[in-house]
C-alpha cells in the first residue's frame, strides 16, 4: 500500500506538496464519500504527468506515439486496440494488462514484434482499456496516453476518447498496483478526478470543427478547467503531405509550407493551445524507435547513384516509386516507402548525395532531425514537464473544488473553500492563482479586452521571465523597469476601470509582475 510519505516523495513539486497536504488534512473533516475523492486526488498527485495524445482518425496519433516513448509499441493499423484508450506508463518489467469495466486486470504478452497486440481475444465490449508498463526512461516522469481517433464511425471508441478529453465517467476502475480503491465514489465524483492532465492535439492539414470542440471539452480535471495555453499543445502532423504551392510564401519548399500552415493554425486554436508545431510522424516513429535499420541505408546509397532521370522518375508518386524500372528491387523500395514516405526517402537521397560516406546511424539522425520530433519534445519539456507541478496542482484543486461541490453538504462546501483560499492567500502559491486567471480568461469566463487578454497569456503562458515580459533577449535592466512599470499599471486597472470579474484577474497579474521584478532585482 502505497504511504502518505511515499507519495510525498513522488510529487511533481512544492505546489503539489501544498495541495496534496491540504487533501489529508480535509479528510476528518469531510464526509466518506468526499474523503474518497480526496485520496483519489492524492493518488493522482503522486503519479506522472497524464498527457493524451488525441486527435481524429487516422491522423497519426499512435505513430506519433511510438516516435516520443521511442519503442514502435502502439498498434497504428486499424484495430480492437486501436479503439481502446491505452495507457503507456513506466514499470519495472513490460507488461500488457487489459481492464475491464468491472476492475479485472488480465495481463496479455507483447506481439512478435514487441507490440501491443492488435486484436484481443476477449469480449471487447466489456474492456475498459489498456495499461502498458515500460520500462522506460522516458515515462519516468510523463505518462503518455493513446487515445481512439475522433470522428470515427465507431460511436463507441469516439466516446473512449470523449471521456478521457472531457473527464466523463471512467468505464472501469483501472487502479495501479498497490493503490487505494475509489469505489465508493459516486458518478460525479469520479467525474472530478478522471481524464488526462495536460494533452497534445494531434491535427492535419485542415483544422475542423470537431477539433475545436475537442479542444473545448478537454479538461485536466473537470469541466470547469478547460484546454489553454498552459497545459494544451497541438502538433501539424504529416507536415510533408503539405503541397508547398498552396500555402502562400512557402517558395516551393515542403517544411517552410508546413511551418507556415502551423502558425496559421496556431491562430485558429489560439488560445485553446500554446503552440503548433510541424512534424512528421512516420519519419520520427522510423528513426527514434529502432525501425531503420542498416539495410535501409544500403538501399538508400543504392538509390543515390541512380541518374537523375530515373531518379525524378521515381518521385512522381508512390506508385512510381514502386513500379518503375531500376537497379533496386521493388519490394526493397516499398520497405522504404512504408518506413520513410517519399519525402523522408528524397531527403536521405539528398543527403547521400552531399556526403555519399554518411554511416546509416548519421543517416537515422539527419532523418530524426528532419521529422521536427526535437521540437515537438523541447516544447513538451518547456510547456508540461517544467510546469509539471503547477499543471498537477492546479488539477487537483479543481478536482477537489469539484469534490465538495458535489457533496451537497453546505457546511463541508465552505470549509473546503476556506482551505483553499488560506492555501491560495500564500505567496509561494501565486503560481495556482496565475494558472486561475488564465483559465478565466481563456475560456471567455472573465472578458477582457483583446490586447490586456493577450498580455495575460504572455505573463501565464510561459515560466520564462523574457517570454512572460515580451522582452526575450533584451537587456536585464530592460527587463527590471519594464515589470515595474506593468505590475503599477495592471495595479491602476484593477482599482479604476475592471469590472469585479476583471479586477481579481488583474490584481493576480499585477502581483506576477511584482514578483517577476523582485525575481530579477535578486539576480
Amino acid at each position: 500500500m502505497t504511504t502518505a510519505t511515499d507519495r510525498q516523495q513522488h510529487l511533481a513539486g512544492p505546489l503539489s506538496a501544498a495541495v496534496a497536504q491540504l487533501c489529508v488534512r480535509l479528510q476528518s473533516q469531510v464526509t466518506a464519500r468526499t474523503a474518497a475523492g480526496f485520496r483519489e486526488v492524492l493518488r493522482r498527485l503522486s503519479a506522472p504527468l497524464q498527457v493524451a495524445v488525441a486527435g481524429r482518425i487516422k491522423s497519426g496519433k499512435s505513430t506519433l506515439v511510438n516516435a516520443l516513448i521511442g519503442r514502435r509499441v502502439a498498434p497504428t493499423d486499424v484495430g480492437e486496440c486501436t479503439r481502446l484508450v491505452t495507457r503507456f506508463q513506466y514499470g519495472t518489467v513490460d507488461r500488457v494488462e487489459v481492464i475491464f469495466n468491472d476492475g479485472r486486470k488480465q495481463v496479455l504478452p507483447f506481439d512478435a514484434s514487441g507490440m501491443i497486440p492488435a486484436t484481443l481475444d476477449l469480449d471487447f465490449d466489456q474492456v475498459s482499456h489498456i495499461e502498458a508498463y515500460l520500462t522506460n526512461a522516458v515515462l519516468r516522469d510523463l505518462t503518455v496516453i493513446d487515445t481512439p481517433g475522433l470522428g470515427s464511425l465507431d460511436a463507441a471508441s469516439v466516446a473512449r476518447t470523449e471521456q478521457l478529453l472531457g473527464a466523463a465517467k471512467p468505464a472501469g476502475a483501472g487502479e495501479t498496483d498497490g493503490e487505494e480503491s475509489s469505489d465508493d465514489l459516486d458518478d460525479t465524483s469520479r467525474n472530478a478526478v478522471a481524464g488526462a492532465e495536460a494533452v497534445l492535439y494531434v491535427v492535419t492539414q485542415g483544422v475542423r470543427a470537431d477539433d475545436q470542440q475537442a479542444l473545448a471539452a478537454f479538461t485536466a480535471a473537470t469541466a470547469s478547467r478547460e484546454a489553454g495555453p498552459v497545459n494544451a499543445i497541438a502538433v501539424l502532423n504529416k507536415a510533408d503531405t503539405i503541397a508547398p504551392e498552396s500555402v502562400t510564401g512557402a517558395d516551393g519548399d515542403v517544411w517552410k509550407a508546413a511551418s507556415l500552415l502551423a502558425e496559421k493554425q496556431a491562430v485558429t486554436l489560439k488560445p485553446r493551445v500554446a503552440d503548433v508545431l510541424p512534424v512528421i510522424g512516420l519519419l520520427a516513429e522510423t528513426a527514434e524507435s529502432g525501425g531503420f535499420t542498416s539495410a535501409d541505408a544500403e538501399a538508400l546509397k543504392q538509390l543515390a547513384q541512380l541518374d537523375d532521370v530515373t531518379w525524378e522518375m521515381l518521385l512522381v508518386s508512390a506508385d512510381m516509386f514502386t513500379s518503375w524500372d531500376c537497379d533496386v528491387p521493388s519490394g526493397t523500395r516499398l520497405r522504404l516507402l512504408e518506413k520513410l514516405d517519399l519525402y523522408g526517402i528524397s531527403q536521405a537521397v539528398e543527403a547521400l548525395r552531399q556526403d555519399p560516406d554518411l554511416t546509416a546511424g548519421a543517416l537515422r539522425r539527419k532523418l530524426l532531425d528532419t521529422s521536427g520530433l526535437a521540437s515537438v519534445r523541447a516544447r513538451l519539456d518547456a510547456v508540461f514537464r517544467a510546469r509539471a507541478d503547477g499543471i498537477k496542482a492546479a488539477a487537483a484543486l479543481a478536482s477537489v473544488t469539484a469534490l465538495a461541490q458535489a457533496s451537497g453538504d453546505l457546511g463541508e462546501r465552505q470549509r473546503v473553500h476556506d482551505a483553499i483560499e488560506v492555501l491560495l492567500a500564500k505567496p509561494e502559491a501565486h503560481a495556482l492563482r496565475l494558472l486561475e486567471a488564465l483559465t478565466l480568461v481563456t475560456s471567455g469566463a472573465v472578458s477582457m479586452p483583446e490586447d490586456l487578454a493577450e498580455e495575460v497569456l504572455r505573463v501565464g503562458g510561459s515560466a520564462d521571465v523574457g517570454e512572460q515580459l515580451g522582452m526575450k533577449g533584451r537587456p536585464q535592466q530592460e527587463l527590471v523597469a519594464y515589470a515595474l512599470e506593468r505590475a503599477g499599471w495592471w495595479r491602476s486597472f484593477a482599482s479604476f476601470g475592471a469590472t469585479p470579474a476583471q479586477s481579481r484577474v488583474a490584481h493576480v497579474v499585477h502581483r506576477a509582475y511584482f514578483l517577476i521584478w523582485q525575481q530579477l532585482r535578486g539576480n
